[in-house]
């Protein structure tokens, strides 16, 4: 049976491409995740991906498959920082969420360097690109 992992990207990451090129890279996400796939072709994983701009849409999302995935990669974006509703959600589901972030929000303003998600989260990668999101993947290997 594969090991099912979703991705799940917040606000704003709709827009990896042409948003802050020089913080967030000039690929689409879209284009990063057939790459991504591609890495582990041979392995016995099935990479989901899902995006919304909305809180309460990832929300829904987290209790739908919280309870029948093998894990979770989520990069919450901005919500990341205000959100209680979605570290509650982390919190509640029974999946292993690792939390992704592309950028260092520890080089950012300052309330990026707060996170709701975190104290539920597997763990946390920062900082390392889109690459962060490969790393969670062999994590879950």
């Amino acid at each position: 049976m594969p090991l099912n992992l979703l991705i799940i990207n917040g606000p704003n990451l709709n827009l990896l491409g042409r948003r802050e090129p020089d913080i967030y890279g000039e690929d689409t996400f879209e284009d990063f995740l057939l790459h991504l796939r591609g890495l582990f072709v041979d392995s016995d994983v099935e990479i989901h991906y899902y995006q919304s701009n909305h809180e309460g849409k990832i929300i829904d999302k987290l209790h739908e498959i919280g309870f029948s995935y093998d894990g979770i990669i989520l990069n919450a974006g901005a919500l990341t920082h205000t959100s209680i509703a979605i570290g509650d959600a982390v919190a509640a589901i029974e999946a292993p969420v690792i939390e992704v972030h592309i950028s260092n929000v520890h080089k950012r303003e300052k309330f990026r360097h707060h996170s709701y998600v975190s104290a539920n989260a597997e763990g946390v990668i920062v900082g390392l690109g889109l690459r962060g999101y490969e790393l969670a993947v062999q994590y879950f290997i």
